[in-house]
């Protein structure tokens, strides 16, 4: 048996419809790679996804040959038909066998009943489900199974089954089945893991907003997932909906407000709202929770100057240049100095920034306003030249031109 290629079965792993070509059997390659890669399976599933989909490779692999063997390079109906009835024969062959063997496996255990009735009291039963989920695709659905099969032979058999979902029929490994008894509840644990499965899946699809409703529903699983709260912030914030986002991250922060993360996300959460100061009190509480994130303080700085409180701004922002400095960091703290009127720190931090990054534009254009408040016109024409050969624009043309004006005319020695 092992040796006839089952063409029946490859279709219904690939999900074919006769008549089709090598296009068409590459096309559903792919379709079914990107559903059973591996990298997607819920945990503890990564290996049932491999399996399955290397059967979905060998069977696309036979496939293929065979369509490019098949005049007019397709696979029709009738050769299907064909395929069918040779397969039909070869497991009726094998199951004459098998049945063969089970009559004397049968005949020997009566045998031993009569002789020996105390070896065994267990009897063997088996019970047959119907309906099932599948655990990598959750939002499928409860499914009726339709046909059980088995692929390979000795060590590399592979079981998988064909279920009817509401979307569809669908070919799932049979490792991916979770059989359904109506007839008690599901655990909390069992729907929290497949409601964030199926929300992982639409935030890979980049549908947030689904993926925020069906986190709902993990989170009445277990109102004090970490997991869930967080992944929920993100999708309600990505999907544009700022106050659910806001209610997400307090009730995240609640349950694991001594680390930064909740906190951080709440801070950028409230800026997006427009509520400044609410960011402002956020992002202190991350910098306390993380004070070695220069980050974090430099968010706290820039929110501190959008209040207009600048001397804030400049002790978070000077925590943050010790910490790491950075260009921006510091033309942050520039500002902040300027507007606090020490006009030193500013040209101190401005020259900080160009040495830190000699290359930066912002960081030249800067320097050379600060010095354009100075007695230093030398200093600022060649910072003007400096930033102009970088690619300034015109508005730095303007003040080097300004400053050549007023430049001093000194005479010449007699």
């Amino acid at each position: 048996m092992a040796n006839v290629f089952d063409l029946e079965q490859a279709m219904l792993l690939l999900e074919l419809e006769p008549p089709f070509g090598v296009r068409d059997v590459q096309l559903a390659r792919r379709r079914m790679a990107k559903r059973w890669h591996p990298d997607i399976a819920p945990p503890g599933r990564a290996h049932e996804h491999q399996r399955h989909l290397q059967a979905i490779n060998d069977a696309a692999d036979e496939l293929e040959s065979l369509a490019e063997g098949s005049r007019g390079g397709k696979i029709t109906l009738g050769a299907v038909k064909v395929s069918a009835a040779a397969t039909r024969r070869a497991r009726e062959e094998e199951g004459q066998r098998a049945y063969e063997a089970a009559e004397r496996e049968r005949t020997a255990a009566a045998d031993r009943a009569k002789h020996d009735p105390f070896a065994d009291r267990l009897p063997d039963h088996s019970v047959v489900h119907r309906y099932a989920r599948c655990l990598s695709y959750p939002e499928w659905g409860v499914g009726s199974v339709t046909g059980i099969y088995f692929s390979g032979d000795g060590d590399e058999v592979k079981q998988w089954a064909r279920v009817l979902f509401a979307e569809g029929v669908r070919t799932v490994p049979a490792g991916s089945l979770s059989f359904v008894d109506f007839s008690k509840p599901d655990a909390g644990a069992d729907r929290l893991e497949r409601f964030m499965t199926a929300a992982t899946h639409a935030l890979a699809e980049g549908d947030y907003g689904l993926a925020a409703q069906r986190l709902i529903y993990a989170r009445d699983a277990d109102p004090t997932n970490v997991a869930v709260l967080r992944l929920m912030t993100l999708a309600f914030w990505q999907a544009g909906n700022l106050e659910a986002a806001g209610r997400a991250v307090r009730d995240w922060a609640r349950i694991d407000g001594a680390r930064p993360a909740a906190h951080r996300f709440a801070a950028r959460i409230y800026e997006d709202m427009g509520a400044i100061d609410l960011a402002a009190e956020a992002a202190e509480r991350a910098a306390d929770r993380a004070p070695g994130d220069a980050r974090e303080w430099e968010r706290l700085g820039r929110l501190r100057l959008r209040l207009h409180d600048p001397s804030a701004a400049a002790d978070a922002l000077r925590r943050a240049q010790t910490l790491r400095p950075s260009v921006e960091g510091l033309l942050d703290l520039a500002l902040a100095l300027a507007l606090s009127g020490d006009l030193g720190g500013e040209l101190s931090a401005c020259e900080a920034a160009t040495q830190l990054d000699p290359q930066s534009i912002d960081a030249w254009v800067r320097l050379a306003h600060a010095l354009a408040r100075t007695d230093r016109i030398s200093d600022c024409l060649d910072a003007c030249a400096t930033a102009l050969k970088l690619g300034a624009g015109a508005e730095l043309l303007d003040l080097r031109d300004r400053m050549r004006e007023a430049r001093r005319r000194v005479l010449p020695a007699a």
